[in-house]
């Protein structure tokens, strides 16, 4: 059933979105609606600050002022959501939400697709997509939550450290 379920842009007002993400999910609770309303998401990115020359981490909202839902609408899901305090719309025409399309989804890094890897630390890769395609290269490290890999690749004759996503390389056999 979540296969027909779609993401929906929600607006808030600015500073709200951690609350209204909260209150859908208490509503959600409450009222039993699971299999309407799946996941609810403020996009945030984390940033390094550099203040008083002291770094630290700061986690900021990408789009302040939007809340993503995934849900599938009907006039019950429709109405939580819209009626939700601190919500005063769908994006889209005010009568029907429009879904984000796969591209967009993809764009945003709502939905995380997994990426299966048969590589490790250690291991020798080929560069298969991306400027530096058909460049052989060493796994140093590896992260499949961050989507991300670290390569040493022989490039004129130094050793150059490289970052690319997970399916932009693949084993060497």
């Amino acid at each position: 059933m979540s296969e027909d379920a779609k993401w929906y842009v929600v607006h808030t007002y600015s500073g709200y979105e951690n609350k209204v993400a909260k209150n859908l999910e208490k509503l959600v609770e409450n009222r039993k609606l699971h299999d309407l309303i799946f996941e609810i998401k403020v996009p945030t990115e984390t940033v390094t600050e550099i203040k008083d020359n002291k770094k630290r981490e700061v986690e900021r909202k990408i789009f302040p002022g939007y809340v993503l839902v995934k849900m599938i609408v009907t006039d019950d899901s429709w109405y939580v959501v819209r009626n939700t305090r601190g919500v005063t719309g769908f994006v889209g025409p005010s009568s029907s939400p429009v879904p984000l399309t796969e591209k967009e989804v993809e764009a945003l890094g709502v939905d995380k697709k997994t990426v299966e890897v048969t590589y490790s630390p250690g291991d020798s890769v080929r560069i298969i997509d991306g400027p530096l395609e058909g460049f052989v290269g060493v796994v140093d490290k590896l992260d499949t939550d961050k989507n991300f890999v670290m390569l040493t690749i022989s490039m004129f004759g130094r050793e150059t450290p490289v970052e690319l996503e997970l399916d932009q390389v693949e084993s060497v056999v």
